[in-house]
């Protein structure tokens, strides 16, 4: 997937540095619910964990040659929501180096994987959720046209730390939501 200022594409060997530059800088994997790497080997075992499963892209940044975050699609808190559960969805989760924070590309990344799983993959919703407090993600996930469905409960393992989980959901179309009631489309 290819956007104005960014590529898209799987994850490679030689991403390690770059994917250890930003995972491991403090305030960027917190807001997550994950540590900041302590080692290379560290990037290096979950840079094996994205090879392996293939359901991470790497976000190369053009104008600076290098990977500055990442973007997964996982299963969904909308596959345990009696209101989703029969759609066909993943979630978003999206990770962008601290110094690249402010400039639109997290929502320029996750724009991109929308239409590419709605084209490509037929997925007819998308969920994305953040931990309360996470503005910054808040806005991403408004910006991209999700509309708040509910507050959950996430439990960070690294962290050990339960937090509140702000859950939203993106439509691919109204016919897409089935015999819904149409309150819970908004």
């Amino acid at each position: 997937m290819e956007t104005e200022r960014l590529l898209l594409r799987p994850f490679a060997e030689y991403d390690l540095n770059d994917l250890y530059d930003y995972a491991s800088a403090p305030g960027v994997g917190e807001t997550a619910g994950w540590l900041p790497h302590e080692s290379i080997e560290t990037s290096r075992d979950v840079l094996q964990s994205y090879l392996d499963k293939k359901d991470t892209f790497a976000v190369w940044h053009k104008a600076d040659c290098r990977v500055i975050g990442s973007v997964r699609l996982h299963d969904s808190w909308t596959s345990r929501n009696d209101k989703y559960k029969h759609l066909k969805a993943k979630e978003i989760g999206c990770v962008i180096a601290k110094n690249y924070w402010g400039r639109g590309l997290a929502t320029e990344a996750v724009n991109a994987v929308i239409a590419y799983g709605f084209s490509a993959f037929g997925l007819e919703a998308f969920g994305i959720a953040h931990i309360a407090g996470n503005s910054p993600s808040r806005r991403i996930a408004e910006k991209c046209g999700f509309t708040y469905v509910e507050t959950g409960e996430y439990f960070s393992a690294q962290l050990q730390k339960k937090f509140d989980d702000i859950r939203y959901i993106l439509l691919r179309d109204i016919e897409s939501a089935g015999d819904m009631p149409r309150e819970a489309l908004t």
